[in-house]
């Protein structure tokens, strides 16, 4: 796991000395993302740098990587990821003649596109099951591809220049070189505000996102994004039976693959049946014990409040899968102090380069990731099951779903509406812009075909389950993508192999729910391996601190900052409408988005253009 940037400026030879430390200042932008390592390599227009995590072939798998032809450089990769099916495909590649020098999959990579992408990229990156994003210059056609696996795991961001292109892992590279602009304007504040991961802008004026499955192309004619996977209709004719063993297979392949690292690894553990079955899995095909870990809050089991969406405390379900499945388990106990830390806030804005909106969440996700690291490398998360198998709450609700709009987003407008300035929120228009975000996701989604086709609920079900893996969960993924590589943790994320999303996607919503509940198929499917306690336990979210110290914390933060007349977010509130929010206990979120915000647009030094 790593970080990556570069810079193609087809005008300019970037070999002189400016470039060199506008290049070196990038890469070191992302030292956190590689602490293991740091590599340039420059020719002509394309200047590429790299920061590593090293997690296979200690030695060998250097960047950037050349791949040599007739005693000259043909290709030059910079990744940032892992392909778990690289020996499979190193073993072809022998097979056609190719000669290795490493063990990394990194190389790997490189000699596919050498041997099936040459004429198209689409073909070498189709070949790769894994999480990645990279970088791939080819010094004779002199082109640039950016290249992003299929649901978007890892992140990868590129800004047009006049000559060409600057691109990162994180938008802090892109911002690092002189030729970028801190700009927000109305797109990147309604991004920022609402909860649709946008695949059409990002925060910045001008940046953009390389979209989950897609490969975006440089040469001095211009910039073009091309696609090279999305979900299709599969025409899914297996009874309940064959497609709870096929899950089951996909699941055992998947974990199997991704246990494979050089490093300590151990998994996220919160005591879900997400979490839980992929642990339980991990232990049976590990071939050491498997270290699990999982967060906690001072006293919050003993004090624990049910709430709509987490009606039970992880602590005693942890526990009960942690004995059961045999795992060495450790709890990372956090406090409000440590969250309302000012250092805390401070880097996790950094990690994410965007105000980050989950604010208690992200907390306790970044303090977690970074107790984890002092034991292990590598962490296997259940992240995005519930976004896959129709977890939440939102999936089973009818007036969500018949909402014509995003189930989960019905509530963002009027926690808009309380805090920011009335002339704001008319020239931002958040109903239209969530209209038309939406209109766009749903025009994408393949047309269901087969006997379920004839079921208007089937067919509604089929654009819920499309909205959340496109819009929903590229926004979960980016935050712990960023907030782990923050301590050079990897996070692998299981649920997300390719092969398992396109079978489960193109299964009926009745099989996904045969038995009435949340996540029947994934239930069914590894209910042998755990406690009958965590097989029946009703889904909980990520759980929030309930210390009350909590709130007073933020109240008193939020108070300070309304009454600072040069604050730079005061010119976006009302005033009146915020102060009400302090008494609010439901709207805790949205004073800390705002507080965000304000550290955000000071921090990044910002210029509003609303």
């Amino acid at each position: 796991m790593c970080g990556i940037c570069g810079w193609v400026d087809f005008d300019r030879d970037l070999g002189d000395p400016s470039a060199r430390r506008e290049l070196a200042d990038m890469t070191a932008s992302m030292a956190n993302r590689g602490p293991d390592d740091e590599g340039t390599w420059i020719g002509g227009p394309a200047a590429l740098g790299h920061r590593r995590l090293a997690i296979l072939d200690m030695q060998g798998g250097r960047q950037p990587m050349t791949l040599q032809e007739g005693g000259r450089t043909a290709l030059v990769l910079i990744y940032c990821g892992e392909t778990y099916n690289y020996r499979e495909l190193r073993q072809r590649l022998v097979a056609l003649g190719h000669r290795f020098d490493t063990s990394s999959d990194t190389e790997v990579v490189l000699h596919a596109h050498r041997e099936w992408g040459y004429a198209d990229p689409r073909r070498a990156v189709s070949e790769l099951n894994g999480m990645f994003a990279y970088g791939l210059w080819d010094t004779a056609k002199r082109e640039l591809f950016l290249i992003r696996d299929r649901l978007g795991i890892k992140p990868l961001y590129y800004y047009p220049t006049e000559h060409g292109v600057l691109f990162g892992s994180e938008p802090k590279a892109i911002l690092a070189n002189s030729l970028s602009e801190r700009v927000m304007d109305a797109d990147g504040l309604r991004r920022t505000l609402c909860s649709v991961a946008d695949p059409y802008n990002t925060v910045f004026r001008g940046m953009h996102e390389v979209r989950p499955g897609n490969i975006v192309r440089v040469t001095s004619e211009g910039i073009q994004q091309t696609s090279y996977w999305q979900l299709t209709d599969t025409g899914h004719t297996d009874d309940l039976p064959t497609t709870i063993r096929h899950v089951r297979y996909l699941l055992e392949d998947t974990i199997q693959r991704q246990l494979k690292a050089e490093v300590p690894l151990c998994t996220l553990l919160s005591g879900g049946l997400d979490s839980s079955a992929m642990t339980a899995l991990a232990a049976r095909f590990s071939d050491k014990q498997v270290r699990s870990f999982g967060v906690d809050f001072v006293g919050y089991t003993d004090n624990f409040i049910p709430g709509p969406m987490c009606a039970t405390p992880d602590g005693p379900y942890v526990q009960e899968v942690a004995r059961f499945v045999g795992t060495d388990h450790t709890d990372v106990t956090l406090s409000a102090d440590e969250l309302m830390d000012p250092d805390v806030r401070t880097s996790i804005l950094h990690a994410r380069d965007l105000p980050f909106t989950a604010a208690d969440t992200e907390k306790s996700l970044y303090l977690l990731y970074r107790a984890v690291r002092q034991h292990s490398t590598v962490a296997l998360s259940g992240d995005s099951a519930d976004e896959l198998f129709g977890g939440y709450s939102w999936f089973h609700d009818p007036a969500r779903i018949e909402a014509d709009t995003f189930p989960w987003s019905i509530a963002t407008i009027d926690s808009a509406r309380q805090s920011l300035d009335p002339g704001l929120i008319e020239k931002l228009d958040f109903p239209g812009y969530l209209h038309e975000q939406y209109r766009k996701a749903v025009a994408e989604v393949p047309v269901l075909t087969g006997p379920a086709s004839a079921d208007p609920h089937e067919r509604r079900m089929r654009e819920v389950c499309y909205l959340f893996l496109t819009r929903f969960l590229p926004k979960m993924l980016d935050s712990a993508d960023r907030l782990s590589m923050a301590s050079g943790l990897e996070v692998r994320v299981p649920y997300c192999d390719h092969r398992l999303v396109e079978y489960v996607f193109g299964v009926p919503w009745a099989h996904k729910t045969f038995d009435g509940r949340e996540k029947s198929l994934l239930r069914a499917a590894t209910a042998d391996l755990l406690p009958h306690m965590v097989v029946q336990r009703v889904k909980s979210i990520f759980p929030p601190i309930q210390d009350p110290s909590y709130d007073r914390m933020l109240h008193t933060r939020f108070t300070a900052l309304l009454n600072d007349r040069n604050a730079k977010v005061a010119p976006l509130l009302s005033l009146e409408r915020s102060r009400a929010l302090l008494n609010a206990r439901d709207k805790v979120r949205w004073v800390e988005c705002i507080l965000n915000l304000q550290d955000f647009l000071t921090d990044y030094k910002v210029s509003l253009t609303v």
